[in-house]
């Protein structure tokens, strides 16, 4: 592959930017994680209470993260605002995790969810126990792995090419997605909503209790309910993120300081409101126990059956596959410009660091693909991604904390859009992400200890990168 030395070329406008932020939120987890919120929470009101202090946190962060990049408007995003605010070691944790399982995991989860759902159109690739290639001891592969590792080599192809192929995925299926959206949404509402649904689902909104795969009820009371509702917001907060993701290809945005701001607020703003709506629909057309307890747990498809009858299925599947699809563009896009600049600072791979004669790091791209497509293969994408939720939160903390350590140790720095409604917002979202983490910690501790593992394994690394350049220097 021939290397040479160039630099990123400013080619996004806005709009491309704000489809990469919707459109690498939107996967699959709309479509899916309702269920197991409804389990949780056992009520309407709180459903939908959990989406909307999901989307308040995520706009939030959003809003601030918006001086942050017009401060560094460079590629790097999230790893450069934690260097800049703290130290490179801190920096360095984040770009680890994020390399070896928050981005590399997602993208494995987003694929295989793409080749679950195209089971239904290709039986073949349903991963049941007939459909097995083959099997190295505990570790089974299916077709449908073999699909989605496919689809990701496809797309870090594709990126190879340059900035422009992967834009124009990003925004045509990212379209499409929205669109679609909007369609079932609307379908739903005027088609196969009823009041007596409705009514019944509203009856109790504000009684929490847990809903059995026997529709059989407990009640939650006292400091539980915060548990209930820490447990519910992991599925929830897992569908709103990779929102940040656009301030890692900082360096291609044209305007950036004004620009990445700007989509950063219309993105999640977006996808807020159709994610909000979409549980307002499925509320109309479902009662609460199929919500809970929906055939592996896709909502979507059990609403969708309602709207379009026995064809909804098959809709709900398209959709999903170019929602999957369009989705690991972005992450494939934006996820290889983090590894790019810590190997910059080097602190990564060497090559790494590198662009190719299409201003993108081919390297970095295919080093994501192989340890996605490695993650795709162990089946163990999901667990992981569950275990890394609390510390995906605990980095955006962090992060929105460095507003503050900035503005009092870097006061003399350019800052063309500053956080709104600071200190205010940014405290509260610092404020909530906290209580979450804490109760994940009481509760889920699951949820906690492995992703505070992989991203403490980190600190050796760092040590070791560091003596590296020194060897070299």
């Amino acid at each position: 592959m021939s290397e040479t030395k160039t630099e990123f070329k400013p080619s996004l406008s806005a709009f491309d930017a704000t489809m990469i932020v919707a459109g690498s939120m939107i996967g699959s987890g709309i479509f899916i994680v309702s269920a197991d919120i409804t389990r949780n929470v056992g009520s309407a009101g709180w459903l939908v209470a959990v989406w909307l202090l999901t989307g308040f946190m995520t706009l939030t962060a959003a809003l601030s993260y918006g001086e942050l990049s017009a401060m560094f408007p460079k590629a790097g995003g999230q790893y450069v605002y934690l260097k800049e605010s703290y130290n490179p070691l801190l920096g360095f944790l984040y770009g680890w995790s994020f390399f070896s399982v928050i981005q590399t995991g997602t993208i494995a989860a987003v694929g295989v969810a793409f080749s679950k759902f195209a089971g239904y159109f290709f039986p073949s690739l349903e991963m049941t126990d007939a459909n097995i290639l083959f099997q190295l001891g505990f570790l089974k592969i299916y077709p449908a792995q073999v699909l989605s590792i496919v689809t990701i080599i496809l797309l870090t192809y594709i990126n190879t090419k340059g900035v422009q192929s992967g834009k124009i995925i990003q925004s045509t299926f990212t379209i499409t997605k929205l669109a679609s959206l909007f369609g079932l949404i609307g379908f739903g509402f005027l088609l196969a909503s009823k009041a007596s649904i409705w009514d019944a689902n509203w009856a109790n909104a504000w009684e929490m209790k847990t809903i059995a795969s026997d529709n059989s009820t407990t009640p939650i009371f006292g400091v539980a309910i915060l548990g209930a509702i820490a447990a519910s917001m992991v599925g929830s907060i897992f569908s709103s993120d990779a929102w940040n993701n656009v301030t890692f290809i900082a360096g291609e945005i044209k305007n950036p300081k004004r620009n990445i701001g700007l989509s950063l607020f219309l993105g999640t703003l977006i996808v807020t409101v159709i994610y909000i709506s979409a549980n307002l629909m499925y509320l109309s057309v479902l009662p609460l126990n199929e919500i809970a307890n929906a055939p592996a747990d896709r909502v979507a498809v059990a609403a969708s059956n309602v709207i379009f009858g026995n064809i909804g299925t098959y809709v709900i599947a398209v959709m999903i596959m170019i929602s999957t699809f369009g989705c690991n563009n972005g992450l494939i896009l934006a996820g290889a410009r983090v590894y790019y600049t810590m190997a910059q600072d080097g602190l990564f791979f060497k090559k790494a660091g590198t662009l190719n004669k299409n201003a993108v790091p081919a390297w970095a791209l295919w080093a994501q693909c192989i340890v996605a497509s490695l993650l795709c293969l162990s089946g163990r994408y999901g667990d992981l991604l569950d275990m890394v939720s609390f510390i995906v939160v605990i980095f955006y903390i962090l992060t929105i904390i460095g507003i503050f350590i900035l503005r009092k140790k870097r006061p003399e720095l350019d800052r063309p859009y500053k956080a709104f409604g600071y200190p205010v917002l940014p405290a509260i979202y610092i404020l909530m992400g906290t209580c979450f983490c804490v109760l994940l910690i009481i509760y889920k501790p699951n949820f906690t200890w492995p992703g505070l593992i992989i991203t403490l394994l980190g600190v050796p690394l760092y040590y070791l990168a560091l003596r590296n350049q020194k060897t070299t220097a």
